[in-house]
């Protein structure tokens, strides 16, 4: 089999077949970027699942004068009972699950307050005595908050015991349904660059049926048939998962890092420029996959009429 008379073979289809082939680009090109979108979502979501379900805290809401819920009965909650659900945080029953803890004064909670909504119209009429006074507490694994709230609920003086983790859940709730979207999205649009290509390649062994004919009473192989058109759908395949892959590194470097990354602040947890170059490769690997595929079962079939 000679690689100089199959490549000719690739450049003569190609050139044949410009705007097919140019469609096949698009699409291919279309579709990854959605798939490395979904991927590099999925990276966002497990960085920040790891980083935030680490610092989650469990807040134990101590009574006011103005609550009536839990334990509570309009009555601010003493200084005995906080030192009793102190100590209850340091017994031999809690202390293992413990990693540390503090306590926030109404005084604490409402700076915390100001700091975070001191700009909503309701600021005015908050005031430090209607803030709950509060335990946080950070457990070594978040998941044993069951163990806390269970132990905790029915003391005398508190209001509520609180998972944060929960706030959490809807948050990645949230991103993990556009996460799905966009990778239903995008396997609707690999079914049609794989239909895309199939079409290609079949018309592309069309318009030369003459040659094929001839090659095949020269007693040349299907496989040095179906080789060229296999090419040729890798060909455009591998171009348009090139430019998904340049889109996702730009959406990386210029919107994730050069934009959010800024405006949240350094807490926040994002995907990084080497998380994008691990995408890359992926694209390249799926999109030739699947161009190979789809042209070697359409040419195939096509040869066997």
């Amino acid at each position: 089999m000679r690689f100089g008379l199959i490549m000719g073979e690739v450049a003569s289809g190609l050139r044949r077949n410009v705007s097919m082939v140019v469609s096949v680009i698009l699409v291919t090109f279309i579709s990854l970027t959605f798939v490395g979108a979904a991927i590099l979502l999925q990276m966002q979501i497990t960085q920040m699942k790891g980083y935030w379900y680490d610092r989650a805290q469990v807040a134990v809401y101590l009574c006011t004068d103005l609550d009536t819920t839990g334990n509570c009965t309009q009555a601010e909650a003493t200084q005995a009972q906080i030192d009793n659900i102190e100590q209850r945080l340091q017994s031999e029953t809690l202390a293992p699950y413990i990693e540390k803890y503090e306590f926030e004064s109404h005084e604490q909670a409402y700076e915390n307050f100001q700091n975070q909504l001191g700009d909503s119209p309701l600021a005015g009429f908050v005031t430090p005595e209607t803030l709950n006074e509060s335990f946080r507490v950070n457990l070594i694994d978040p998941s044993d908050a069951d163990i806390l709230i269970e132990s905790l609920s029915g003391e005398a003086g508190v209001e509520d015991v609180q998972d944060q983790r929960g706030y959490l859940d809807q948050i990645f709730a949230v991103l993990n349904a556009a996460s799905y979207t966009a990778i239903g999205v995008a396997a609707l649009m690999l079914v049609a660059a794989v239909l895309l290509i199939a079409t290609t390649i079949r018309l592309s062994a069309f318009s030369r049926r003459r040659e094929l004919g001839i090659m095949r009473l020269v007693g040349a192989s299907n496989r040095f048939i179906q080789t060229p058109f296999i090419l040729e759908g890798v060909f455009a395949a591998v171009i348009g998962s090139l430019l998904a892959g340049g889109a996702i590194v730009a959406i990386v470097q210029f919107f994730v890092r050069g934009y959010l990354a800024p405006t949240l602040g350094p807490n926040t947890t994002l995907v990084s420029l080497s998380d994008a170059l691990v995408v890359v490769p992926i694209l390249l690997v799926v999109g030739a996959a699947l161009a190979a595929a789809s042209a070697g079962v359409a040419i195939a079939r096509y040869l066997k009429v």
